[in-house]
């Protein structure tokens, strides 16, 4: 049985739309790796996660993660900072396949539409992102905590935390 979801209809939704991913862990000296995600999906309940990086770009990030370094996954919104993270103490690790691929394009062109309110195009978005597929694995993961990391007064609260009275 699946544990039930961590997040909200709302959060869901903004994974699944595609938003900006940053993906991090660390290695057993506590050494933090960092990357830009090239993708992401979310199963309709939110219990499984994935992310999509460049091997080429996230040799030491895969090799941390791999490790047991688990990883701190953000969500954000360009226009507005609206942003969610999530974690996990493992995950697993598989070269992307031709069926990523139409997820990969969903996200390039969610991307492109995130980031132009912002004043970035839909070049900058494709140099920013794309990836030959050869070059890309999918990190699956099942989220074991959430926060809200928007900046503000509730950034870094546990998403079941109860809301600060006004």
């Amino acid at each position: 049985m699946t544990a039930p979801s961590l997040l909200s209809p709302e959060h869901i939704a903004m994974v699944d739309r595609g938003v900006s991913v940053i993906v991090a862990s660390r290695d057993a000296a506590f050494r933090p790796s960092i990357m830009r995600g090239v993708g992401s999906a979310i199963s309709a309940d939110g219990t499984q996660v994935t992310v999509y990086l460049r091997r080429s770009q996230s040799r030491q990030l895969l090799q941390d993660i791999g490790s047991g370094g688990g990883l701190a996954v953000v969500f954000s919104e360009p226009p507005t900072h609206r942003t969610l993270q999530l974690k996990a103490r493992e995950a697993t690790l598989r070269p992307a396949s031709p069926a990523d691929q139409p997820q990969l394009d969903r996200y390039l062109a969610s991307m492109q539409c995130e980031l132009a309110p912002v004043g970035y195009g839909p070049q900058f978005a494709a140099a920013m992102l794309s990836a030959p597929l050869d070059d890309v694995v999918a990190v699956q993961f099942t989220p074991e905590s959430a926060y809200d990391q928007t900046p503000g007064p509730r950034a870094g609260a546990p998403l079941d935390a109860p809301k600060a009275r006004p």
